[in-house]
């Protein structure tokens, strides 16, 4: 089975990865991968960090002549930072009691991890559970693009809100009166208005873009491209960078809503036989894995509980295309499996059934805050204390949206290799081959 594991700290002297269980034969390009991990370094609302680390992948092994090995694939992304911060993170000596930190930041691992471990020093647990370790996981989550790019799967991701700001957005007031029929939502006050999650008007146009946003199309693409915030649509951008500039004056954070999503899957990774076993279930694990998510949801999500099953459900159809060639040169007849809406979000019963996969999330504000507003205490002495202050971005959402890409991407991969397993490259198309003619030629 695919496994992945990481370590290193945020002002250590770098990360470290190991993918295991990797097929031999996959083409590396390192070009793609570091541009991922310049991507997660960007954003508007980014901190000062991201102006000193370069982040370039270093391979140790598993990679020789440009293709993987078949062996555990090892890399190392060195923290430049560190040499400012080599005297408080050296391995050996003693750490001089006047740099520990006893204060907890409300909303950080801060607090759980020093009692969890029974330390004295904060450091030791901020260091670890730092977003610095997605870095890590990005680098991986491009590895496994780069095989499933061999069998036409492609990955996309989109920051759709921020703050409150931009398509899907919604406040805790509209919970309380949206109504949804037909996938749409409509004002409970009486009006009947259609509205967005954040009660404005909208056009039917607005209503799909908020509620069903293809990531694969060419202008969205692009937009997305061109966007300092990764956002689909340019008219909101001005609005959330000048909401991200004044928060910045006020030293506060914000989170927001992210879309990703993978097209080509084929039908049947994951099962319904094994609660475990569902892929859904590993995708949530996957994201809400991520530091700062706090909701994960495949398809319509929450709007599944407002909807009626006959407008919920995914109706089922079927074509046939004739001329295409298989692997002998034959010319077959192909059916082709569609549906017209995508409520389930590409999984059914556990299982990919060959729709886009769908999966929305939510980051929540950064819990380190450039103002001392939050109480908390010391955990030596438990007397009440402001959060103390360490250096941390405004609006991390937008280099999020490529770690929720890195992470979903993982574990398509690692429920593709379980369905078409092999030990190389090779042998796993002989098997995806098999499977697709088994699934989709006529008789």
């Amino acid at each position: 089975m695919l496994r992945l594991m990481t370590a290193g700290e945020s002002h250590g002297k770098g990360l470290v990865t190991i993918i295991d269980n990797f097929p031999s034969g996959v083409k590396i390009d390192e070009n793609f991968i570091n541009e991922k991990l310049s991507l997660r370094q960007s954003g508007y609302g980014r901190g000062a960090r991201q102006k000193i680390e370069t982040d370039k992948i270093e391979f140790i092994s598993g990679v020789r002549g440009g293709f993987t090995t078949g062996s555990p694939i090892s890399f190392f992304i060195k923290n430049r930072d560190y040499e400012n911060w080599k005297d408080r993170m050296d391995v050996c000596k003693p750490v001089p009691e006047d740099i520990k930190i006893h204060i907890p930041r409300p909303g950080h691992a801060d607090f759980a991890g020093s009692i969890k471990y029974n330390l004295d020093d904060i450091r030791n647990v901020l260091e670890r559970s730092s977003a610095r370790e997605t870095a890590s996981r990005v680098a991986a989550g491009a590895i496994c693009e780069l095989l499933l790019t061999e069998f036409g799967i492609r990955f996309s991701s989109a920051v759709l809100s921020i703050g409150g700001i931009g398509a899907g957005a919604y406040d805790k007031d509209d919970v309380n009166r949206i109504d949804y029929r037909n996938g749409c939502a409509y004002d409970n006050n009486g009006a009947g208005r259609r509205i967005d999650f954040s009660g404005r008007t909208i056009s039917d146009a607005d209503d799909a873009a908020a509620l069903s946003i293809d990531l694969f199309d060419d202008e969205i693409l692009l937009n997305i491209r061109n966007s300092d915030l990764r956002m689909p649509f340019p008219e909101q951008e001005q609005k959330v960078k000048t909401f991200i500039d004044e928060l910045k004056k006020e030293g506060d954070t914000v989170g927001g809503i992210i879309l990703v999503q993978v097209k080509n899957v084929p039908i049947g990774l994951g099962s319904f036989t094994q609660w475990d076993e569902k892929l859904d279930a590993h995708i949530a694990m996957s994201i809400m894995s991520i530091q700062a998510m706090k909701s994960v949801e495949i398809g319509a999500g929450i709007r599944a509980g407002y909807m009626r099953g006959s407008d919920f459900q995914d109706s089922i159809y079927c074509s046939s295309s004739t001329g295409i060639k298989n692997c002998s040169d034959e010319e077959i007849t192909r059916k082709k499996y569609y549906r017209k809406t995508d409520n389930a979000g590409g999984i059914e019963g556990g299982m990919s059934n060959g729709e886009i996969i769908s999966v929305k999330c939510a980051m929540k504000p950064i819990p380190t805050l450039m103002k001392p507003y939050l109480d908390t205490v010391n955990l030596l002495t438990c007397e009440q204390e402001k959060a103390f202050l360490e250096r941390s971005d405004i609006c991390a959402v937008p280099a999020a949206s490529t770690v929720c890409e890195s992470a979903l991407a993982f574990t398509i991969c690692l429920f593709f290799l379980e369905k078409f397993g092999g030990d190389s490259i090779a042998e796993i198309k002989r098997n995806y081959e098999g499977y697709i003619g088994q699934v989709f030629n006529e008789k």
